[in-house]
This record gives structure tokens, sequence and C-alpha cells, in this order.
């Protein structure tokens, strides 16, 4: 009696699939969640990322007022993708370990491809000294903090950004690869921008005014040149990954970069 062979697992699909990504975010979304209720009212302020806050803020207009509510709207989206996509209940270790890996050399390759920026700039004499934002009071509430940028910014900027303004393009009868571009590159400045639109009270959503602000300033700062570069190029590896390899690994290589140099690299220098 013939034998069915074993289904191989083709991990190149797979780690690209909303239910992997789901589980290799838990350990992430849980750690910062967590670690936020560490910390006194003061210090949450300024372990919170913007795109954190914005969308908690949104939450809150429409009647969220629950903490909790933001991190299972995001399991939420990812358990529906997986349903309405009708893909198989199933997850090997190997694919997450894997996942762990492709994050880990992305986060690799995008400190080289900034050094090999930041040498650019500094032969072109466009890099003084940029000034550096206040730190949080120790690695812990730093690693924290990286945790949730990675998180909360690629659910906004990769996770619903690229989504919302691919479909608007197309709306508008854009050819389906220009408005593919369009959204990568959109929201990448987008992502760079975000970094210097200025704070509001209360976490005050930003204004189209806001980013047209941050976008002078940047222009009119040439201490702030490098940064906003080196996160637009950023925001497009980034939105390459989310494209090419899916959205867990994409949040992984944020993280991992993020964690490289935020906690490791310079507090050293």
């Amino acid at each position: 009696m013939a034998t069915t062979p074993p289904r191989t697992i083709d991990y190149w699909a797979e780690s690209r699939r909303p239910l992997p990504s789901l589980i290799f975010l838990l350990p992430l979304l849980t750690a910062y969640e967590l670690g936020v209720l560490w910390f006194d009212a003061a210090q949450i302020a300024a372990v919170r990322n913007g795109a954190d806050t914005w969308m908690r803020t949104w939450l809150l207009q429409v009647g969220g007022d629950r903490p909790w509510m933001l991190p299972a709207l995001i399991v939420a989206v990812l358990l529906t993708w997986h349903l309405v996509r009708k893909f198989a209940w199933r997850l090997s270790l190997e694919t997450l370990v894997g996942m762990l890996s492709e994050s880990l050399l992305g986060a690799i390759l995008l400190l080289v491809m900034g050094q090999v920026l930041s040498l650019t700039f500094q032969r072109l004499g466009w890099m003084p000294a940029e000034v550096v934002e206040a730190a949080l009071p120790s690695r812990v509430a730093s690693a924290v903090g990286f945790l949730g940028a990675g998180i909360y910014e690629e659910v906004l900027f990769r996770l619903l950004l690229i989504p919302a303004m691919f479909l608007s393009l197309r709306a508008l009868l854009f050819p389906r690869r220009l408005a593919a571009v369009g959204a990568v590159v959109a929201s990448s400045l987008l992502f760079s921008l975000a970094h210097y639109v200025e704070p509001g009270g209360s976490g005050v959503l930003p204004s189209l005014s806001a980013f047209a602000a941050a976008s002078q300033h940047v222009a009119d700062t040439p201490s702030a040149w490098f940064g906003c570069g080196f996160r637009v190029l950023a925001g497009l590896v980034f939105a390459a990954l989310f494209l090419l390899r899916g959205f867990g690994i994409t949040v992984g290589c944020h993280v991992l970069y993020d964690l490289l140099v935020g906690v490791l690299i310079l507090p050293e220098g």
C-alpha cells in the first residue's frame, strides 16, 4: 500500500503569513506592554513612541479607552487576515527560528547601510553633529521603548499605511506597479518626518501642517539631514521587507536594529 510522503513546509511562503507573524510578534508585544507597566506616568510618556501614542489617541476618540485595546486590535487584525485568506493552522519551530535569523540579518545589513550613508554624508560635508535626543533613564527603559517603536511604527507605517495608500492610488486609476511604488515611497517619507513632528499635548494627532512644519524644519537644519535621510532609507528597507518577507520579519528587523544601535552600540560610544 502506497504511503503519502510527508508534506514539506515551504518556509519562504509560511514565514510571510499572518499566523507565524503573530506568534513571532507576541513575545515582543507582551514584553513591551508589561514593561511599560513598570514605569510611572512621566516615564511612560517618554517610553511610548509617536505611532503608539497616535493610534491610542485614535482609539480613545472612538471610545477605546482601555490600554489593552490597541494590542488586542493588532492580534485581531492578524487573526482576521489569517481567517479570510484561509491559511492552514500550522506553524513550525524552524519557521520561527528562520524568521529570527532573517530579522537579525536585516538589522545588520541596515546597520552597514547606515555606516555607508554616514561616510557619504561626511565626505560631502553634510554631516555636522546632530543634536542627540534626551536619553531615557535606563537601558531597560530604552529597550522597552525600542520594542514599542519596532512594533507600533511598523503597524502604522507598513501594516496600515502602505495598503491604504496603495488602494487610494488604485482608486485614482494609478497603474498597479506605480501605485505600489508610490505607497512605499510616501509611507517611507512620512515615517521619517514623523520623527520630527513636534509633540502635541495629550497625544494630539499630527495634522498635515505638522508634517509640513517637520519637513521645513529638516530642510532648514543641516544637523537633521543625515537622520532624516537614514530614516527614509530605513523606511524603504522596512517597506521592501514587509512586501517581500512579511510583517513579522519586518517588525523583528526594526526591533533588533533599534536594540543593537540604541542599547548595545551607542551607550558604549
